[in-house]
């Protein structure tokens, strides 16, 4: 197992139980307990986590992995999710998307289309084959360079967990436009509670798209069916869609299409 990947398996057994013990790791991961105190040594300097005698602690209450270490997180799922997703979106539409790594994957797959990625004569007099409204640095960076899509980016505070950016300035362009289709990451998504992040600016901004949009996509993986987190981002009765994978049951499945949303599981 290389490093990055270690570290990213013990973020997540760190995000899901709170603290982490050498010797429980070492089992986990199948390693040396010296090769799991170096990691943690090594994840403590860049302040990702707080060591204690004989393992670590994550940092403060609510505990958020950075977008860079959830990528290898559920992959093959998310691909998939992210195709669905982008099949979805029609050609000359206005599609807005949150952050996120199950929405890079959206955006990824909205750029090599071949309806979209084969219009040539985009900026030439005709519009775009697609216009694209995100708050996510990381997908406005990917995109850009698309002479196809059009590439609109609100203004706001960026947040390094997710490189999203946040606050009145990113609030103040989206309540001047409006969106033929959203589609939003979410960390958990529930029938009673609705759609859940982790923080409460990213739900703001995410609820806004929501607001804008004739359509409301949620891409998330069968891991976030059912699950709550801090911050609200809309109810079930705003969502159109939910695209996720074979994982979710087939009674949560029932219970979305009885509450009015399609879902698509690939």
């Amino acid at each position: 197992m290389s490093r990055d990947a270690r570290w990213s398996a013990l973020l997540e057994l760190l995000a899901q139980h709170g603290r982490l013990e050498v010797e429980d790791a070492a089992t986990e991961l199948d390693v040396s307990a010296a090769t799991i105190r170096r990691d943690l040594d090594q994840l403590a300097e860049q302040q990702m986590l707080t060591r204690t005698r004989g393992g670590a602690v994550a940092h403060g209450v609510s505990y958020e992995l950075p977008l860079r270490y959830k990528t290898a997180r559920h992959a093959s799922e998310k691909q998939r999710i992210g195709r669905a997703a982008a099949d979805l979106v029609a050609v000359g539409e206005v599609v807005g998307l949150t952050g996120g790594t199950t929405i890079t994957e959206v955006a990824r797959a909205l750029a090599v289309r071949a309806d979209i990625a084969a219009d040539s004569t985009a900026g030439m007099g005709r519009p775009p084959a697609l216009t694209v409204v995100t708050n996510a640095l990381n997908i406005a960076t990917e995109l850009v360079i698309r002479p196809q899509i059009k590439m609109v980016v609100t203004g706001g505070v960026a947040r390094p967990q997710s490189y999203e950016l946040t606050g009145p300035l990113a609030s103040g362009v989206l309540e001047e436009i409006t969106l033929d289709i959203a589609v939003l990451g979410v960390n958990a998504i529930d029938i009673e509670r609705g759609a859940y992040v982790h923080h409460e600016g990213e739900a703001r901004i995410n609820r806004l798209l929501a607001e804008r949009a004739q359509r409301v996509v949620v891409a998330a993986d069968s891991s976030k069916v059912g699950k709550r987190a801090f911050a609200r981002v809309c109810s079930l009765g705003q969502v159109d869609v939910l695209v996720t994978d074979t994982g979710i049951t087939a009674e949560s499945s029932a219970r979305f299409t009885d509450a009015g949303v399609t879902v698509i599981a690939v």
